[in-house]
């Protein structure tokens, strides 16, 4: 029998649910339980594929090409699983699947309500779900961690909510913990730790049938004795239920501080069970370590993104997870800073020339250059001049699927001579298209249509860096999986020319026609790919060219392509 957490969250959103979710899953796991988890997200959208990365951060892909939340990131990462696109339900994937059945008669003339077909369709979703495997191994996991996103009293929340409050009696409540992650903020002129917004939230949870198991507080500060007895007092919940998340030196020592406080030995015994032995957390305490010690090294690698979402790191997320899995490898503390692509252009020198000037002195000064993905004509030219800059004065440059394009465009330009090179997507019109539409492609739907998931990508030649690197770091030979996301490829008639003027293309797919990686070898480090790494990179099984990037952009590659370089996380072979 699956048992199942299932995490709340009150007072405000981005209060950290999906650290908690993850960071259970990660000591579950440490204790020998086999888990899964599930993203509940309350907005109509049917997934994530179409919303803005400034509405709700990046769009995160699986290798089944779903679309889906960036909470299924931190559970890929954290708890080293392969969800699929099923482990994210939207309210508009759970009223598609109604109105579907209602309109094909499966309702027998029913009245379709919210109460009961809605709720129902939720808990049957979730039960059908939990028990498929996402960790590579046969069989029912053991535990089901499930995420509510948003916040508790959210008008979009309530469906949600009653069909939990119902999931407890269809399951056995013997086999479900409720845990509600809440804020205990510290007013700077009392400096007390108020626990009134977690009464009131725990109070509207309970109003909705839903009374919590365990309570996680936020607070800048450690959670004092005293505060988890008020809040005991006034939840109904024992203070040995209650514990504190305060802020930590960095993200791994959260489910450190959990295990602290002996927080999987109450998520067990309210499902009634008993800890299959000691936890094997000793890796993820060197990681906590090697974190920590990098980050007080008084040496350290900058990175430069240059990118369009600049406002809103989590547009990036994934990204960034990956520049800071390969800096673990690396032992090196990282320092990411960002530059508005648009900044870059000669229109802004104009118009804004303290913000262009800002923009290219950051450029200039950078260890490594990376152009992440995107989408659309904002910023286009800036990103071509960062390629430009970093062709010519052999900075480290990693491109990653817009990336790899704006490399091929710069190139066709500025070595090719084809001064109107472009993309299609940039300019339809263009009389040297190096970028076209993929004709696969629908040009009318927006939503799940692009090249999407996990693919085969088969490298040319053997002594190329990305096959070194793949080959050393993740034990990939002759060709690797990643996810993909992209609607534009580089245009096959224009490969040749491009490859004679020396711009290799070390990878492709499986037709042979659709390049995926490319490198230039009279260069530090000038690599990008088509693909997202990025999505697969883990804390302990860092992406290869990310890890390549950060060596190079550290003056280590060298050492590293040679065999005299020694990663200070020992975990890495």
């Amino acid at each position: 029998m699956v048992k199942y957490v299932i995490v709340t969250g009150g007072v405000l959103s981005g209060i950290g649910k999906g650290v908690i979710a993850s960071s259970t899953g990660l000591l579950l796991k440490a204790y020998g339980f086999r888990v899964t988890s599930i993203k509940i997200d309350p907005y109509l959208n049917i997934d994530a594929g179409t919303m803005s990365p400034f509405e709700h951060g990046e769009v995160f892909v699986l290798d089944d090409g779903g679309e889906v939340d960036l909470d299924l990131g931190n559970y890929e990462r954290f708890v080293d699983l392969t969800l699929t696109k099923d482990n994210n339900i939207t309210t508009g994937k759970i009223y598609q699947s109604v109105i579907s059945k209602e309109r094909e008669g499966k309702y027998l003339g029913k009245t379709v309500q919210v109460v009961p077909h809605i709720c129902n369709e939720i808990q049957d979703w979730i039960e059908r779900v939990a028990r498929q495997p996402t960790d590579g191994q046969q069989g029912e996991p053991d535990f089901c961690i499930i995420e509510l996103g948003g916040t508790v009293g959210d008008i979009e929340h309530m469906p949600f909510a009653e069909a939990m409050r119902q999931f407890q009696f269809r399951v056995g409540k013997h086999n479900v913990c409720l845990v509600h992650v809440s804020l205990v903020p510290l007013l700077g002129t009392v400096g007390e730790q108020k626990t009134k917004p977690t009464q009131q939230s725990v109070r509207e949870l309970r109003a909705l049938g839903i009374a919590p198991d365990i309570i996680c507080c936020r607070s800048t500060k450690p959670l004092e004795q005293g505060t988890k007895e008020k809040i005991s007092s006034f939840c109904h919940v024992p203070p040995q239920s209650i514990f504190g998340v305060h802020d930590v030196s960095n993200l791994y020592r959260v489910p450190l501080l959990l295990h602290d406080q002996l927080f999987t030995d109450i998520v067990l015994k309210t499902v009634s069970l008993i800890p299959r032995g000691l936890p094997e957390l000793t890796t993820w305490k060197l990681l906590a370590d090697t974190v920590d010690n990098a980050n007080v090294s008084p040496t350290g690698i900058r990175i430069v993104m240059v990118g369009k979402y600049t406002g809103l790191s989590d547009s990036y997320l994934s990204v960034i997870k990956g520049l800071n899995h390969a800096s673990h490898f690396v032992g090196k503390k990282l320092s990411i800073e960002w530059v508005a692509a648009s900044h870059l252009e000669p229109v802004s020198k104009e118009k804004h020339p303290e913000k262009y000037e800002e923009a290219w002195k950051r450029l200039k000064t950078a260890d490594g250059i990376l152009v992440p993905g995107g989408f659309g004509v904002r910023g286009i030219e800036g990103k071509i001049l960062a390629a430009n800059y970093a062709r010519v004065n052999k900075i480290p440059y990693f491109g990653i699927c817009l990336g790899l394009q704006i490399a091929v465009i710069e190139y066709a330009r500025n070595v090719l001579g084809w001064s109107k090179a472009n993309s299609e997507e940039i300019d339809p019109k263009t009389e040297h298209p190096v970028v076209v539409f993929m004709p696969e492609i629908s040009k009318t739907h927006m939503g799940g249509t692009m090249r999407l998931g996990a693919r085969k990508t088969i490298f040319t030649d053997e002594n190329c860096k990305s096959a070194l690197l793949y080959s050393r770091i993740s034990s990939d030979k002759n060709f690797v999986m990643e996810r993909h996301r992209h609607r534009y490829e580089v245009n096959p008639k224009h490969v040749p020319l491009l490859t004679e003027a020396g711009l290799k293309f070390v990878g492709h797919d499986e037709t042979g026609t659709r390049q995926e990686i490319l490198e230039i070898d009279d260069h530090p480090y000038f690599l990008a790919v088509q693909y997202h790494p990025e999505m697969k990179s883990r804390p302990l099984r860092p992406s290869a060219p990310f890890v390549g990037f950060v060596l190079a952009s550290g003056g280590l590659y060298q050492q590293w392509a040679t065999g005299q370089f020694e990663s200070p996380l020992k975990v890495y072979k």
